[in-house]
């Protein structure tokens, strides 16, 4: 049987190596890879969002202002919940930039 699982990141071509029960930010991070940007790692910031475009997985609870259920079912979770249960391969959203516009429309709204 094997250790864990191999997730590989579409969107940069990296492979890594996800041990069974381990998220795959876990995994991320334990290898310095940087696909996402981090938050709260518990599932409630929506910052390491990612699409899992092949294999199977089960999520932790996440935030619903940043997953739907929908999203959910069309492979769209957040990387610090989500736990492979096969290989993976995934593709990393480009989340960062339509957070930061999202901050500055507040800020320059508040001037």
């Amino acid at each position: 049987m094997a250790e864990g699982f191999q997730i590989t990141n579409r969107t940069s071509g990296d492979s890594f190596a996800c041990d069974e029960g381990q998220s795959v930010l876990k995994a991320m991070e334990q290898r310095a890879l940087k696909c996402v940007p981090v938050g709260c790692r518990g599932g409630g910031c929506g910052f390491c969002k990612i699409r899992v475009v092949d294999g199977d997985f089960e999520c932790g609870k996440m935030s619903r202002a940043h997953v739907s259920p929908e999203a959910i079912d069309e492979g769209e979770v957040l990387a610090c919940r989500v736990y492979p249960l096969t290989d993976l391969i995934i593709e990393c959203l480009p989340q960062s930039a339509a957070g930061s516009e999202n901050r500055q429309t507040k800020t320059t709204a508040l001037r």
